[in-house]
């Protein structure tokens, strides 16, 4: 609760430093700034919070856009998910619509297919299937887990199960 400019002060400068870490969305600041300073039933608290939280847009610290667009191409490339899997957790995070789709279109195309077909190939050889029915299944499953749209998914299955021998993996039931 700030009680003087000393607590406003020390609220801003953690706030600061938590999003010079790394970069943040609003959410998360204001779910910081809650856990840290105050109780947001108090509307004197929530007029704080909005306060610090405009300081850090103003000063650039906090930009929505930036934010979803590292999410997304560290989620893509270090996490390897799938567009499906970032859009459903920057909405979770309270990102607009139109900042979530500029950020997704940013993912290149032909990496986020070779990426899937990586994955894919990957999984396969750690399997264990009936049939070729059975290991579509498994790999389709894994790339809809992993966020990746269906039909993409099953073109990709299709690609790694042509790629591969069926009869030389061993076939467990």
């Amino acid at each position: 609760m700030f009680t003087s400019d000393s607590s406003y002060n020390e609220a801003l400068s953690k706030a600061t430093r938590f999003c010079s870490l790394s970069e943040r969305c609003e959410q998360e600041v204001r779910e910081k700034l809650s856990g840290w300073f105050f109780s947001t039933k108090d509307i004197e608290n929530i007029e704080n919070i909005e306060k610090v939280i405009e300081y850090l847009k103003k000063e650039k610290y906090l930009d929505e856009t930036r934010f979803a667009r590292f999410y997304a191409q560290d989620k893509h490339r270090f996490a390897k998910w799938g567009k499906s899997k970032i859009i459903f957790y920057l909405k979770n995070k309270g990102i607009s619509t139109e900042i979530i789709n500029e950020a997704v279109e940013n993912i290149d195309s032909e990496n986020y297919s070779e990426q899937l077909k990586s994955l894919l190939t990957s999984k396969f050889k750690s399997i264990k299937y009936r049939d070729l029915y059975d290991a579509k299944a498994k790999l389709y499953r894994f790339g809809m887990s992993r966020g990746f749209e269906g039909e993409l998914v099953l073109k990709v299955v299709e690609g790694v199960l042509s790629d591969k021998v069926i009869s030389d993996k061993v076939i467990i039931c």
